[in-house]
């Protein structure tokens, strides 16, 4: 497929990356996602990062602009010492995705604990005070995304379980007990999403349908390649995917992207559409820090749907 991106659909920031360790008030290793949520103006991420213990915890950034962030000492989620809890989240809680939905925010974020990864549920009003409400995958069970409304009075969760490395979509009439499911996007030998595929940020409503963004790995001789897509699903049947780009709207170029804990990694969990119509995408890089990316929305779904028609 030809492209009139000399690189990215995405643009990286000039001031990229915007969270460093060194940006950080207290000692850690490695700086992984973060989920991304404009309120009343503030725009604030939920930043997983691994302490000298190798535990994995979330805490907030916040930022007037979207760029400059401060990141809060104290964590907003930490591993449960809760019985109901613990055993799911003793290594750590870490790749948060975050949806408003019925006036509130539904975080679902991975338990790393005896169990293996877990997806779990907390819910927040106001990001001062958050309450989990259950565990709600099978083990092994990552990238899970909440749709922000209902499907036949169903609420739908994506989610990426181990056997597969693909794309599925679940639903539930209480947001705990969840079943039906059904695969949604598959990898594709020779493309640049050969490898397992994951959401990255949570579904977005569109014009067109549902946006998705996703990440995929192709491996190759010297390691895998980490990128990030997008997808369109119909709006009534979000099983259904209407386009999908063949090239990926961001890839490793940068040093920080390339180099790192995890080399030639682009991973999102988070992303803000503006009423202007611009895509934030927030990303990690390298497993080392974070960065930002702006898109047009139109280009993005131009992306998509031109790709369909060649492929």
């Amino acid at each position: 497929m030809s492209s009139k991106f000399k690189h990215d659909v995405v643009n990286r920031w000039a001031g990229n990356p915007i969270i460093t360790q060194d940006n950080l008030p207290f000692t850690t290793t490695n700086i992984y996602s973060a989920a991304a949520v404009e309120k009343d103006g503030e725009y604030i991420l939920l930043v997983t990062v691994e302490d000298l213990e190798g535990k994995t915890f979330i805490h907030l950034a916040r930022s007037d602009d979207g760029y400059n962030f401060d990141v809060a000492g104290d964590p907003f989620l930490s591993p449960s010492q809760d019985e109901k809890y613990r055993l799911f989240e003793e290594r750590g809680v870490r790749e948060a995705r975050v949806t408003f939905m019925e006036g509130k925010y539904y975080i679902v974020y991975m338990g790393t604990g005896f169990h293996g990864f877990v997806l779990c549920l907390a819910v927040t009003e106001d990001f001062n005070n958050v309450e989990r409400l259950g565990v709600i995958s099978e083990p092994e069970t990552k990238a899970g995304a909440l749709f922000p409304c209902k499907f036949n009075g169903k609420y739908a969760r994506l989610e990426r379980p181990k056997e597969g490395d693909r794309i599925w979509i679940s639903y539930s009439h209480d947001l705990l007990t969840w079943g039906e499911s059904d695969e949604v996007i598959s990898p594709r030998g020779g493309f640049w999403d050969s490898g397992l595929i994951g959401c990255a940020f949570p579904p977005m409503e569109i014009e067109e349908g549902w946006l998705l963004g996703y990440y995929a790995i192709k491996n190759k001789p010297s390691g895998p390649i980490w990128r990030i897509g997008a997808a369109i699903l119909d709006r009534d049947d979000p099983c259904r995917v209407t386009a999908r780009s063949n090239i990926p709207i961001i890839s490793p170029r940068e040093d920080y992207e390339r180099i790192g804990d995890m080399n030639n990694v682009v991973f999102s969990s988070g992303a803000i559409l503006e009423k202007t119509g611009e895509l934030k995408i927030y990303y990690a890089a390298a497993d080392n820090c974070l960065c930002v990316g702006t898109a047009k929305l139109s280009e993005v779904v131009t992306t998509c749907i031109e790709s369909s028609k060649e492929y």
